[in-house]
């Protein structure tokens, strides 16, 4: 009963995540601004942070199954 939940925020998560860590990636490799008004070593880091975060829930979600 409770793997239906589980599976589906892992994989928001996972999914979320992901498409973070793809879209900080490319716009970085472009040299265009990650986020507007904020610096750029900044942004990169804190864009990659919560990436990375959001892909290890989603992780976590899936193994808690």
């Amino acid at each position: 009963m409770e793997s239906g939940p589980a599976i589906f925020a892992g994989t928001a998560f996972t999914l979320f995540g992901g498409a973070l860590l793809l879209w900080t990636t490319v716009r970085t490799l472009h040299r265009e601004p990650v986020a507007y008004g904020v610096a750029p070593r900044t942004a990169v880091a804190l864009t990659s942070f919560f990436g990375a975060g959001f892909l290890l829930l989603g992780v976590w979600c899936y193994a808690r199954l």
